[in-house]
């Protein structure tokens, strides 16, 4: 059973699309207010443009104010997508613009209408009142759910924009939210593409959702900016809705197309080449979310600290403390897989102890087995010097949490060399910049990193989580 994000992905791969047509059929823009007037509006708007929309959002309001023949015809609409879609070669999903948000049995028959006797595949949300009130809409991995996350009209921070006790916003905690709650994978966010900044933010602390972007057009953002902000490593992972800009152009079709190919020109231009040739293989929005997230799970701490290297550090990179902070551990097993992408291997290896729980997120996430090499051999039982299953001649990726001077990593990889396994490329989250990438290096290896501590620091004195005092005393140590 495929999810509600596979069967709009599999229709964006077909269409070349992210262009989500609106149907808000404004009584203005009608001959007459009426629900046979808002059918036929729509009607005609979606047979020409099926074939450039990868997915259509009817507004329930607009539907509604006309009663019970407005529902009916908000049905109808749904249903002419469908039959759309047979001449377009694929299901073309409809997402109900209903920002629904209530409790218990009013929730369930909120889900039943819209899903059942609509026939949407996917409802927008308010989230406000908790995971409880989602849970009838989510039960069905077939179906989606956006929640509201950043809106895009000009009140939107009254509440969204507050400040947590943890100086998160409310906004970024619901996109916290999202991913505890996307358990059948069917969860994206609304965040405006009047909001570039709130865009960033959301796309670091939810690498993979889908997020619906409003705003393009009459409402003035700006395509390329929220591009930009929004888009997924992989150039997806974003829907544009465009309603008016489409239905008040002279051509629907043309502007259809247009839409369209303005976004696809856009967002391939952003991710040709987007893979860098270095180390460090990541999107900056990704550290940037990293980077607050290690402060908020109190992985980084400044004083001082003796490493086991015996240097002593003016800070301290604790992420054994990830286990405790499942979101953070998550989102840095998909910082580590968007490295392991562009490497060869046949299983990871991680190394005892703070890479084991999180080697088994990333294995996790990136459906790869995972073995380890003992610290001590066992002296009974199997005597195993590496748990797991392998085959000698099979290629590793060593994982570390940290890259301090490689001397551990080296030690490690002895163990796993001797089993008769392959060793070409190390991955840790954080290089400490201290000699490891040389060392592994010198005896025939790659270091390869998520992040650097130089760029943490420098984003950690950006947002305020590091004194100018802090930033200076460890940047003197790193320079040695």
């Amino acid at each position: 059973m495929e999810t509600f994000f596979s069967l709009l992905e599999r229709r964006v791969h077909i269409t070349h699309s992210l262009l989500c047509v609106g149907l808000d059929p404004h009584p203005n823009d009608l001959p007459q207010a009426n629900a046979d007037a808002a059918l036929d509006f729509c009607v005609r708007l979606v047979r020409e443009t099926s074939r450039y929309a990868a997915a259509y959002k009817p507004n329930a309001a607009f539907f509604e104010l006309y009663g019970p023949e407005g529902w009916a015809a908000l049905k109808r609409v749904i249903e002419v997508v469908q039959e759309e879609s047979h001449r377009t070669g694929s299901l073309t999903p409809v997402i109900l613009d209903a920002k629904r948000g209530d409790i218990a049995s009013t929730a369930e028959a909120y889900a039943r209408s819209a899903f059942e006797k609509l026939g949407a595949h996917a409802i927008t949300l308010s989230p406000y009142l908790g995971e409880d009130s989602l849970a009838p809409f989510l039960a069905d991995r077939e179906r989606g759910v956006f929640l509201l996350c950043k809106t895009s009209n000009p009140g939107a921070g009254d509440v969204q924009d507050l400040k947590l006790a943890d100086g998160r916003t409310v906004y970024e905690q619901v996109a916290l939210l999202a991913q505890q709650w996307n358990r059948n994978g069917n969860v994206g966010l609304v965040v405006g593409a009047t909001q570039p900044e709130a865009l960033s933010h959301v796309r670091a602390l939810s690498p993979d959702v889908w997020l619906l972007a409003p705003g393009i057009g009459a409402q003035g953002g700006d395509l390329e900016t929220a591009l930009r902000a929004g888009l997924r490593a992989d150039g997806a992972g974003m829907l544009i809705p465009v309603s008016r800009a489409i239905s008040r152009a002279a051509n629907w079709n043309r502007a259809a197309a247009e839409w369209r190919d303005a976004i696809e020109r856009m967002r391939h231009a952003m991710t040709a080449g987007r893979r860098p040739q270095t180390a460090v293989s990541r999107p900056r929005s990704a550290v940037v979310g990293l980077a607050q997230a290690l402060v908020d799970s109190q992985c980084v701490r400044f004083g001082s600290f003796t490493l086991k290297s015996g240097l002593q550090s003016p800070i301290y990179l604790d992420l054994r403390r990830l286990i405790s902070h499942p979101p953070i551990l998550k989102l840095a097993a998909r910082a580590y897989a968007g490295v392991l992408a562009g490497l060869r291997f046949d299983r990871l290896a991680g190394l005892p102890y703070a890479a084991l729980p999180i080697g088994t997120a990333v294995a996790l996430e990136m459906n790869r087995p995972l073995l380890y090499p003992r610290r001590e051999v066992k002296d009974y039982g199997t005597k195993a010097a590496i748990e797991g299953d392998y085959a000698a001649g099979e290629t590793v990726v060593v994982l570390d949490d940290l890259a301090t001077t490689g001397d551990t990593k080296l030690e490690a990889i002895q163990k796993l060399e001797a089993a008769g396994l392959k060793v070409r490329d190390i991955v840790v989250l954080i290089d400490r910049e201290q000699g490891a990438r040389e060392a592994l290096a010198a005896a025939g290896y790659t270091l390869h990193a998520v992040t650097t501590l130089r760029e943490l620091l420098a984003l950690w004195r950006e947002s305020g989580a590091v004194t100018a005092a802090q930033y200076d005393e460890v940047m003197a140590f790193l320079a040695g």
